[in-house]
């Protein structure tokens, strides 16, 4: 990968890979009132995460292709 991860992106993936999480719970986990740092947003955006519904847990917060890649490249 020929770009620079940024570093708070590349452990909100790697928190994620670990287990598809809730989407209450990344809201809780990683939210901040700063608007100059969206962390999950900004992974999302980069196509790193993704939101999906599970039968019977609802909307979570799972990594992509592109995500695993991420971590990869990165030694993670």
């Amino acid at each position: 990968m020929s770009e620079t991860a940024d570093p708070l992106v590349l452990d909100f993936v790697e928190w994620v890979a670990r287990e598809p999480r809730a989407y209450a719970e990344v809201i809780a986990t990683w939210k901040t009132s700063c608007p100059r740092l969206t962390i999950w947003e900004d992974a999302a955006d980069r196509g790193y995460v993704a939101r999906e519904t599970q039968p019977g847990v609802g909307l979570v917060i799972a990594v992509t292709p592109d995500g695993e890649r991420l971590l990869r490249a990165n030694g993670r």
